[in-house]
């Protein structure tokens, strides 16, 4: 397969799967107590400001990057496909640096503490009760959440499942999932070959081809991302039992290609989608609609000439966005 079809395929979030997904509850884990919070072994506090911990949440221990003070209106950010908690450092400084205190952990099976190995334990159900859980374990009864590609996915499911936790929700690049599934229905829509990838992620062992020749084609995915970030990406997913892990979320809400689930519901807490025009596989059609799908406050913000990877490749953009709209509707 063609290395630029690779790209084009991976560089895209699974948001349907929030679709396929919608009927089932969601239900968040057992809270952990605040004694499951730990500092990572060899890690800790770094020239940054950003701190390495481990929180144990529903039997599992999640990698999880911090910044910013211990009493900070918390802001629970979570990265995409085939990312990490990295994806966040800029605006992990830049929200600490602002008052909030920012957590960004590497979601179920990007931890190696939180990897189950089947299949259906990565449910997109079970991905929304992880974040839920992680707030009741750091004690954050209120909380603004923002998410990118998969992690939006995730985002826009905290929203409705939390809505009487969640202060704001950001996500990033992946529109609301009932109108995601309504362009996926219409054959006219460039979103159906764009998201026709699904078939290849889903497949067994697919990981394989990735991690073939040095992580060739997944080094391969990372278009214009600087590589010391591409270096710890590969470091968190470049073996088989990580990279496995990351495609059970794709296996476990798509495999089937039902993605006209029933529909998810508007969200009502204010809400700040940001998009760039130069996603290649995310097209615009969800983007627009996406508003016909929130009911309360709202605000699209559109980045020009920017890829699929907003959060590294427009740091500061992102920051200045996130920063200006949690302040807006902070409740300090």
């Amino acid at each position: 397969m063609k290395q630029e079809s690779i790209r084009l395929m991976a560089a895209v979030s699974c948001a349907a799967a929030l679709v396929a997904a919608s009927g089932a509850a969601m239900v968040a884990p057992e809270a952990a107590n605040r004694e499951g919070i730990a500092e990572t072994a060899g890690a800790g506090q770094s020239d940054d400001g950003i701190t390495m911990t481990r929180i144990d949440v529903g039997g599992f221990s999640f990698d999880v990057r911090t910044a910013g003070p211990e009493d900070g209106e918390v802001v629970i950010l979570l990265h995409g496909f085939p990312q990490t908690s990295w994806e966040w450092r800029h605006q992990l400084r830049a929200l600490g640096e602002a008052g909030f205190r920012a957590v960004a952990p590497d979601q179920r099976g990007y931890s190696p503490g939180a990897r189950p190995e089947r299949v259906e334990d990565y449910a997109l159900p079970l991905l929304v009760g992880d974040v839920i859980g992680l707030a009741d374990a750091i004690g954050a009864q209120r909380f603004h959440v923002v998410g990118h590609d998969w992690g939006a996915a995730v985002a826009w499911g905290v929203a409705i499942a939390a809505r009487d936790r969640v202060i704001t929700a950001n996500p990033v690049s992946v529109p609301h999932p009932d109108a995601f599934a309504r362009v996926l229905s219409d054959p006219d829509s460039c979103q159906v070959a764009a998201s026709s990838y699904f078939d290849l992620f889903v497949q067994p062992d697919s990981e394989d081809a990735f991690l073939a020749n040095d992580h060739a084609l997944l080094r391969g995915i990372f278009a214009g991302i600087d590589a010391e970030a591409v270096d710890e990406y590969i470091r968190v997913l470049g073996s088989k039992p990580a990279l496995g892990a990351a495609l059970n979320w794709y296996r476990a809400n798509v495999a089937d290609r039902n993605l006209q689930g029933p529909a998810v519901g508007p969200v009502e807490v204010p809400t700040m989608f940001t998009w760039s025009d130069g996603d290649t596989a995310l097209c615009i059609d969800g983007a627009v609609l996406t508003e016909e799908y929130v009911e309360g406050p709202y605000r699209f913000e559109v980045l020009e000439g920017v890829s699929h990877w907003i959060p590294d490749l427009a740091a500061d953009a992102m920051s200045s966005l996130l920063v200006d709209h949690l302040t807006r509707y902070s409740e300090r």
